[in-house]
């Protein structure tokens, strides 16, 4: 299967009937509700595809100059910028767009809650901690020169600082929307990892066994890579939740974004 036939099967045709189902629900009037309705849909999403395409390029660069992943030549259009072909940055914008509109939708169809701002600063320095510490061991693990460690530690060191950022602004928050935020990420996560494992299947692209785990899903799909489409979705569906949630920007207009005292 070529590159550009996977994106197109696997990504543009459920893209298409995200748009459908948002022109529906457009013209049903249904709308986000109150508390996550601060920010322009459109406008939350178009940032989260810039910031994507800007952050994952230089990384991703590395990954196949450094051969931890390769793509098959026969199986691309041939165009590349860097070391990189050029369907790999149509899916840079794809996977975001994928993912947000399927958050947008469940956002539609959400309930109405009290209003109220729920703050517990103490999750927030817990929760930054936790990710701060999964930081520094993957960066251990590359200044030590671990191999099979390799992709892994590449991607928590690449994806845990904004992360780390996401949660010291509103762990709260997120955990307050936990049932959407989760709804947002699991099912994007397993359907592509699942359609990763075809394209690995079929010789799309492959996974250096030496800079891996080898830990394989289903006996093909390295677990790394079922990592990277959970971390980079929590990033998507994190920033995106955040930049509409009204407690959001509440807090940043009343500056309490680093008042994590006993009290809060």
């Amino acid at each position: 299967m070529s590159y550009f036939s996977f994106l197109g099967l696997f990504l543009v045709l459920p893209i298409t009937l995200l748009l459908w189902l948002t022109r529906r629900d457009w013209q049903r009037g249904r709308q986000r509700p109150a508390q996550l309705a601060s920010s322009p849909a459109w406008l939350a999403l178009l940032l989260h595809v810039v910031i994507a395409f800007v952050y994952t390029t230089p990384w991703d660069n590395y990954l196949v100059a450094t051969r931890v992943w390769w793509y098959d030549p026969n199986l691309v259009a041939g165009v590349t910028l860097g070391w990189v072909p050029i369907e790999e940055y149509t899916f840079f914008v794809l996977q975001p767009i994928l993912t947000g509109l399927w958050l947008l939708f469940w956002m539609r169809h959400w309930p109405d809650e009290p209003a109220g701002e729920w703050q517990n600063g103490r999750l927030r320095v817990a929760s930054v901690a936790v990710v701060a510490a999964g930081w520094l061991i993957a960066l251990a693990i590359l200044v030590v020169g671990w191999r099979p460690g390799t992709y892994l530690a590449l991607q928590l060191v690449w994806a845990l600082p904004p992360i780390v950022l996401q949660l010291a602004v509103g762990a709260d928050i997120l955990w307050r929307y936990r049932r959407l935020v989760l709804t947002g990420i699991l099912p994007p996560t397993l359907y592509l990892a699942a359609i990763d494992t075809l394209a690995i299947s079929s010789g799309t692209w492959t996974i250096d066994p030496e800079q891996s785990l080898h830990l394989l899903l289903g006996g093909v799909l390295p677990v790394e890579e079922f990592l990277f489409f959970l971390v980079t979705n929590m990033l998507l569906v994190f920033g995106m939740t955040l930049i509409l949630a009204r407690e959001t920007k509440s807090r940043i207009a009343a500056h309490r974004i680093p008042a994590w005292g006993i009290g809060d």
